[in-house]
């Protein structure tokens, strides 16, 4: 490079930030709030109706939309869906060597004693499905569920179980499943995101990572939504400042940032270009979409919606609203699974608080003809042993609880395509192994895929030199799942 041409540059590097700083100084209040939308932490989303940027298999899809119920902390099994009586001929002694030599536990040792389930089980629909007493809205709709019982995963500790749920590897920096999903397909409306987050309680272990783009463009990460008047961060207008004074605001950083894109080639800078646009939009789609006091009476009976209350219901009643508006993923997290301590007490209130807006979300998706192409999944990161930890913190007695496990544990899914009223999977006498039908977290993502129309081994992106894809290297389709 001549001494001249490098000069340029930085006469023209300098001159762009020059224009950047006295653009801020004339934008005032209004302008650093909508910069403030650009954060990770915000929004972040496709603003355009976007096709898939590449071919990713011609798979004739069976849903179009995801509602994906993650239960944080891992719900135990053998208490919930995959009763085992086995369990109580060996109270109170410790599992059999063949079973737990060599393997690794999160908390309890391997001589650690068999609990049995404290609640009773019944068998629900045509299939005679077995569900606990402590669920029972979801028996009510056991013939729109496919239970998969033979779940494993690779990973033992919440964060990174969590990370490997949802973005296929358990380290940070990979691309949430719902990223992956509007890369593959884009969004269906272009005022709204195609990708939200839904958060009831006190969050996860592994935080904004996983609704995070990874190494994706970041038009493709998750848009969180909030309870409370501001559903999303410096969306509205400061006092003062009207709706054409915001259209001339992001007029003006539109400008700005074509300017800068002119020179950078960078595709961020578009991406930053639509996220404006998509912020304008959502001041007007965002409020009345939240606003779920305009549904019907017995609609908020169903979902047990209390006014004025947050709460559960609330969210899966805004999970249904949102699909209907044509966002692709929406990401509900509930915490409070993760019972070290209080299966007696703890897990009976968290399935109580979740149970009926569960089981009405299905039924009001079938009510309104959405659950043929809306496919719903519930489930944690992992689940619990059939042994007994019980933690005496600071000398105090705790109920007893159960420690992580990720060999085997439960989900299931309902709607988009899947066999409804159908069990999957086996366990040992034990719930400790599958013994028939192991279904791998890696697999699971790609039958989900499978069902958007997605090729789970063709839906790639090149990063550093390599083709990641959501299910790393592993991975099948589990067609024994689908209709």
């Amino acid at each position: 490079m001549s001494g001249e041409t490098a000069l340029n540059g930085m006469k023209q590097r300098q001159s762009m930030t020059r224009r950047n700083f006295l653009n801020a100084g004339t934008m005032g209040l209004g302008a650093a709030a909508l910069s403030s939308l650009l954060h990770r932490d915000a929004v972040a989303s496709s603003a355009e109706k976007q096709s898939a940027p590449a071919s990713f298999g011609s798979i004739a899809p069976r849903a179009k939309n995801v509602i994906f119920l993650h239960m944080t902390g891992g719900p135990s099994q053998v208490d919930l869906f995959d009763p085992k009586p086995s369990l109580e001929t060996f109270q109170g002694q410790p599992l059999p060597e063949s079973l737990t030599k060599g393997v690794r536990f999160a908390f309890v040792n391997q001589d650690a004693k068999v609990l049995p389930s404290p609640y009773s089980f019944s068998k629900y629909g045509k299939v005679g499905m077995d569900m606990s007493s402590l669920l029972p809205h979801l028996s009510e709709v056991a013939d729109e569920m496919c239970l998969v019982r033979s779940m494993q995963t690779d990973e033992i500790n919440h964060g990174a179980a969590e990370l490997f749920m949802h973005t296929g590897s358990g380290r940070m920096g990979r691309p949430a499943f719902g990223s992956w999903v509007t890369y593959g397909l884009g969004s269906e409306n272009e005022n709204l995101p195609g990708f939200v987050v839904l958060m009831e309680g006190g969050g996860t272990a592994s935080g904004k990572n996983l609704w995070g783009s990874g190494f994706l463009p970041s038009v493709y990460q998750g848009t969180r939504l909030r309870s409370g008047s501001e559903p999303v961060l410096y969306l509205t207008n400061p006092d003062g400042m009207r709706g054409e004074d915001r259209r001339d605001v992001v007029d003006a950083v539109s400008r700005l940032n074509q300017s800068q894109y002119d020179i950078s080639g960078d595709p961020e800078v578009q991406t930053r270009i639509s996220q404006y646009e998509m912020a304008f939009r959502m001041q007007s789609s965002v409020p009345g979409l939240i606003s779920i006091e305009d549904e019907p009476q017995h609609v908020l009976d169903m979902y047990g919606v209390k006014p004025g209350e947050k709460s559960f219901s609330n969210t899966c009643l805004l999970a249904r609203r949102l699909v209907e508006k044509g966002v692709r993923f929406v990401q509900v997290f509930l915490d409070g699974w993760d019972h070290h301590g209080g299966i007696f007490s703890g897990l009976p209130k968290r399935c109580s608080e979740m149970d009926q807006p569960t089981a009405a979300l299905i039924k009001d998706l079938k009510q309104r003809g959405m659950l043929d192409d809306t496919l719903v999944v519930w489930g944690g990161e992992f689940g619990r042993t059939p042994v007994v930890q019980a933690f005496t913190p600071a000398g105090e007695s705790q109920s007893p609880g159960r420690d992580h496990h990720k060999d085997a544990f439960t989900i299931w899914m309902a709607g988009g395509g899947v066999k409804a009223g159908y069990v999957h999977g086996e366990t040992d006498d034990f719930g400790f192994r599958p013994v028939r039908d192991a279904v791998h977290v890696h697999d699971f993502q790609a039958t989900v895929l499978h069902l958007l129309g997605l090729d789970h081994t063709r839906l790639s992106y090149r990063y550093q030199g390599r083709d990641f894809r959501l299910t790393d290297v592993h991975g099948k389709v589990i067609h024994e799942l689908l209709v």
